[in-house]
């Protein structure tokens, strides 16, 4: 089964494309969905109530289990830590879906490969290298969530570019990255795409690598731009543009 990575410029609509992919693979059968971008709202492009999403606590705040699993404030500390059982603990359950809230990783200056990393590291390890149904990954802006481990889990990087030099210079870093880490299929998907020169665009920023699809720019996403990829319902024409991403990554 496939595990995919989505990765881009914040505010490209990557959680989105995300959801949606989650959504149609849900369909099939069961799917693991991973919120490692903490300033995201994967949980509500899901379709989560708010109030079910809250309760959804993230893996860096607990503080006891990490204690339990890594160590505590002493010297040693468990670099690998066993964390199987806590995935199926620790899902919030909706159909088909599973969802993981990951949290936020610790800076360096707040010490470095601390263990709040460790455990998130191990964790997200797990659902990528063990678990046998499809996962997708809500990365943030960066790929830093994707340690060399964890990376050969993922059989595919999805690089998400809207028509923007921003958005495609913050592309390039994260191609630059995940090539780092090992990953071999990497490509882009194109978002708010228009016309046939947005369609190049795309297709320029992404140079020598596959453009697994494009999905358009709706109106139901653009009254509130802040709140775009948090919305409850995602549009027909955008799922319909998804479809065409999902055969394209199964193909590649």
């Amino acid at each position: 089964m496939l595990k995919i990575a989505v990765a881009g410029k914040g505010g490209v609509g990557k959680t989105s494309i995300a959801a949606g992919l989650i959504r149609l693979w849900a369909e099939d059968g069961p799917v693991w969905a991973i919120d490692a971008d903490p300033d995201a709202c994967l949980a509500a492009a899901l379709g989560v109530p708010e109030a079910d999403a809250a309760k959804l606590k993230p893996f860096s705040e607990m503080r006891a289990v990490i204690r339990e699993r890594v160590g505590g404030d002493g010297g040693y500390m468990v670099l690998n830590p066993q964390v199987e059982d806590l995935l199926d603990r620790y899902a919030l359950v909706r159909g088909n879906v599973r969802l993981l809230r990951m949290g936020a990783l610790k800076k360096g200056g707040a010490g470095c490969y601390c263990r709040e990393n460790a455990f998130l590291n191990a964790i997200l390890t797990s659902v990528l290298v063990d678990k046998q149904e499809v996962v997708v990954v809500d990365l943030a802006a960066g790929i830093e969530q994707l340690s060399r481990g964890a990376a050969r889990g993922v059989d595919r990087m999805v690089v998400v570019c809207d028509p923007t030099r921003a958005a495609a210079a913050t592309a390039r870093n994260i191609v630059a990255m995940a090539f780092d880490l090992g990953i071999e299929k990497v490509g882009f998907v194109g978002n708010r795409v228009r016309n046939a020169d947005e369609r190049e665009f795309i297709r320029q920023a992404a140079a020598e690598l596959p453009v697994w699809g494009y999905a358009g720019r709706y109106e139901e996403f653009a009254g509130d731009m802040s709140r775009a990829e948090c919305a409850l319902e995602l549009p027909a024409g955008f799922m319909r543009d998804l479809k065409k991403v999902r055969e394209a990554l199964l193909q590649a």
